[in-house]
């Protein structure tokens, strides 16, 4: 079954269509000439301000003209990631999506429907000429995924509407009004390199097949980070058999939870059997730990060609240790609200190679001064290590208002339309509200979607009935939108 032929055949048509585009964060120039295009296509006014953001507005259909005007936001990016033996260019091919039962997929790559989903919603509530609507703003920011630059960017006084309805929302039976703020937090030194010692068995060491997933949505599942283990496995082979480093290769994007680490380590001849079989017994031990969170979970050691040099011993030992000692995972719980991560780290991405380390963390909390105590405890971990710690890229959470109009309105409707409570909640993401509240501060502000499993890994998954609650919830939303004024 294609997707183009599921329901509502509006929406999957322009998932479709904007799945086709390739739009990693940061790197958005097609998909927001593809936005451009299609607003200018409607002959509706398009507008793209100065840091890349696409604003479409369409006017109320009959009868809706005295409603408050709706801002509908979704961001254009997506986060590009894919299983190692998968042959996929994310530069130039468009998302192999496939349906599973009640389930849309990619094969071997991430998905999309972070935020995709969303975008296609509104693009086909733009298209629509029966749906009745108030006054519509569509907006659709950039660089969501790594660093919200697109929200940040925008300016004061270009958006009229009274209510923003973010569709970033990965469970359908919520509505989120508040969430975390972020920081990125960067480590770098170089370090000098000897010579690979003669007479030694060289090995590929692999970490790979675990579960991954959202920094932020996932960090609370107890899923085993990559990086993490390979460092305790190093620092353990360091102790136990006395090896030599050439490099480490793990992790991607800060908002991911790395899913794959690779080293290249040497040992003594006369030590290689210990060390394949301290390995064998590790395997078990990490199998035993994570086989419920990461059941896939798989170490190696393979032999490889020697390289032509080792680190250096003195840094070897110092940035094991501060690795080991870099916070990675749920720092504090919430005391106010049951069951929400308050603050937590990723430790993302670890490259150590040819004379260059480099660290990338994404440090999230809803609590401001509680994000830069845990920034400053990773910072102090890695300059032990003798790196250069830099903060990047922060942006605030979003205060939650669970007495605003629009949360009684959704939660009335919910309850009518589905027979059930919706959870009215804050999430441990990042979502684009908070910022967007600095320069929009009296605009009143929800997030839903749709169930999204995966996201941020090749597991990525929509439901396709979800989608359709979703839809339905939609555009009952804006037919109970109350008169302006």
């Amino acid at each position: 079954m294609s997707v183009t032929s599921l329901a509502p055949p509006a929406l999957w048509k322009h998932f479709a269509a904007l799945n086709a585009v390739p739009r990693p964060s940061k790197h958005e120039e097609r998909v927001i000439a593809f936005m451009q295009e299609y607003g200018k296509r409607l002959g509706l006014p398009t507008y793209t301000d100065e840091v890349g953001n696409v604003i479409i507005k369409k006017p109320a259909s009959a009868g809706m003209e005295n409603r408050k005007t709706i801002v509908l936001q979704s961001h254009l990016d997506m986060v590009h990631q894919k299983n190692a033996d998968t042959n996929f260019d994310f530069s130039s091919e468009g998302i192999r999506m496939m349906v599973q039962d009640d389930w849309v997929v990619a094969d071997g790559t991430t998905l999309g429907a972070d935020n995709g989903i969303g975008v296609a919603a509104i693009m086909a509530l733009l298209e629509s000429t029966d749906i009745p609507h108030p006054a519509l703003e569509a907006l659709f920011t950039i660089d969501e995924e790594t660093g919200m630059t697109g929200a940040m960017g925008l300016k004061g006084g270009l958006l009229e509407g009274a209510i923003l309805l973010n569709l970033d929302t990965e469970d359908d039976d919520e509505l989120t009004i508040g969430c975390a703020g972020g920081i990125d937090i960067t480590a770098t030194r170089t370090y000098q390199e000897d010579a690979a010692p003669a007479h030694y068995t060289y090995y590929t060491i692999t970490v790979k097949g675990l579960t991954g997933g959202h920094s932020g949505m996932d960090i609370h599942r107890g899923r085993g980070n990559a990086n993490k283990i390979m460092n305790r496995l190093l620092l353990g082979l360091e102790e136990a058999v006395c090896i030599r480093i050439n490099s480490v290769d793990g992790g991607g994007l800060r908002n991911a939870i790395p899913r794959e680490s690779k080293a290249i380590v040497g040992v003594e001849n006369s030590r290689a059997a210990e060390l394949e079989q301290w390995m064998v017994e590790q395997a078990s031990v990490l199998h035993a730990e994570y086989g419920e969170t990461d059941p896939d979970i798989k170490t190696t050691a393979t032999k490889t060609d020697a390289p032509q040099k080792v680190w250096e011993a003195g840094f070897q030992s110092a940035i094991l240790k501060a690795l080991y000692a870099c916070p990675s995972g749920i720092y504090r719980m919430s005391p106010a609200i049951p069951d929400l991560v308050q603050t937590s780290n990723n430790l993302a991405r670890v490259s150590i190679e040819n004379g260059a380390a480099k660290v990338l963390c994404l440090c999230r909390s809803s609590v401001d001064t509680e994000k830069m105590d845990m920034a400053k405890a990773i910072s102090s971990a890695l300059e032990l290590g003798g790196c250069t710690v830099t903060f990047d890229g922060g942006y605030p959470g979003w205060t939650p208002a669970p007495h605003s109009d629009i949360v009684h309105i959704m939660s009335d409707l919910y309850k009518e339309m589905f027979q059930d409570t919706p959870h009215v909640n804050a999430c441990h993401a990042g979502l684009e509200c908070g910022i967007l509240g600095t320069n929009y501060p009296h605009i009143e502000m929800i997030s839903f979607g749709p169930n999204i499993r995966g996201a941020h890994s090749p597991d990525e998954k929509v439901q396709i009935s979800s989608v359709q609650k979703f839809w339905s919830y939609l555009l009952e939303t804006l037919k109970r939108i109350p008169v302006a004024g």
